[in-house]
This record gives C-alpha cells, sequence and structure tokens, in this order.
C-alpha cells in the first residue's frame, strides 16, 4: 500500500473534508480531519476557540496539531487557515501531496452559509474577501496539485482527487 498522505487545502467550502473522506474510501487510504483534532484537543468548537481566545491563540494551537501529525497512507483534512503556518505547511509537504481544491470567491460565498459559527479564521475584523485575497497566494505556494472545484458536485470534486493522484502515481 501506497505510505504517502494526501493533504487537502483550499478555501472555507472547497470540501476538503466532505470530499476528502470519500477520496480516502476511493484511494484505500485512512482519513483524518485536522480540525476535528483540533477541537478534540481544546475539548470546544473551533469558533468558541477563536471568539475566546482570538486568532493568534487558534493559529498557534492550529500549528502545534499539525506539527504532531505522524501518520501516513492517509488523505488529510486541513483547516483552511493551515496555509499560515510555513512550519506546519513545510510538516505536511514532508509526508505526502499537497492538493489545493480551489474555489473562486463568489462559489466559496454561496458555499459557506454558517459563517459566524464555522471557525473561520478572520484576522483583526478582515471581511471575507480579504481573507480570501490574503490566503490564495498561499494556497498556490503549496500546491503540488491543484483541482477547480467551481461548480463541482461532490462526485466530481473526489473523482477529479483521485484521478489527480492516480495520476500522479503512474509518472
Amino acid at each position: 500500500m501506497n505510505k504517502e498522505n494526501i493533504i487537502l487545502i483550499g478555501m472555507p467550502g472547497s470540501g476538503k473534508s466532505t470530499c476528502g473522506v470519500l477520496a480516502a474510501k476511493a484511494l484505500l487510504k485512512n482519513f483524518f480531519d485536522t480540525d476535528l483534532l483540533l477541537q478534540g484537543l481544546e475539548e470546544r468548537a473551533l469558533q468558541e476557540i477563536i471568539n475566546t481566545d482570538g486568532t493568534d491563540y487558534f493559529l498557534s494551537s492550529e500549528e502545534k496539531c499539525i506539527l504532531s501529525l505522524n501518520i501516513n497512507a492517509t488523505v488529510i483534512a486541513t483547516g483552511g487557515s493551515v496555509v499560515y503556518s510555513q512550519k506546519g505547511m513545510e510538516h505536511l509537504k514532508k509526508s505526502g501531496r499537497v492538493i489545493y481544491l480551489h474555489l473562486g470567491y463568489d462559489e466559496m460565498c454561496d458555499r459557506i452559509k454558517n459563517i459566524t459559527t464555522r471557525g473561520v479564521v478572520l484576522k483583526n475584523g478582515s471581511s471575507l474577501r480579504d481573507m480570501y485575497n490574503e490566503r490564495l497566494p498561499l494556497y498556490e505556494k503549496y500546491a503540488d496539485i491543484t483541482i477547480d472545484c467551481n461548480s463541482n458536485t461532490v462526485e466530481q470534486t473526489v473523482q477529479m482527487i483521485v484521478n489527480a493522484v492516480n495520476e500522479q502515481k503512474n509518472t
């Protein structure tokens, strides 16, 4: 079995968690969601961490979670803010390939209805547009593979992830 990890990064609503678990099944890999690890370690919801302790604390805790990972043969769904940690991203990239699930701004807004409870890191009162513009070059910087998820169904995105992994395996 291929021990390489597949790390999914992207904007909130891009399908990292939803598509990740289905892609893991199709690729015969384990599945791991770093947001769930963070919530478990903190014993509270992501939004509660942000509201109570602020974004700096949240990002620091997220980085600690990422750096603690020592897994392989796994599809890893990361939090959208993971790209703010260079150390965290370098750690993830050592264990596998990073797939960026790209989503346009309007599509992201259409998909995320629960912005106030979702646990989206908005620095210093930034708008969603500010966050989008700030993260976009970071996702592009760390991506080994980019998949355009605009207008995709979950099934289409999963198939694109599986195809991208299999194509890379065969090259």
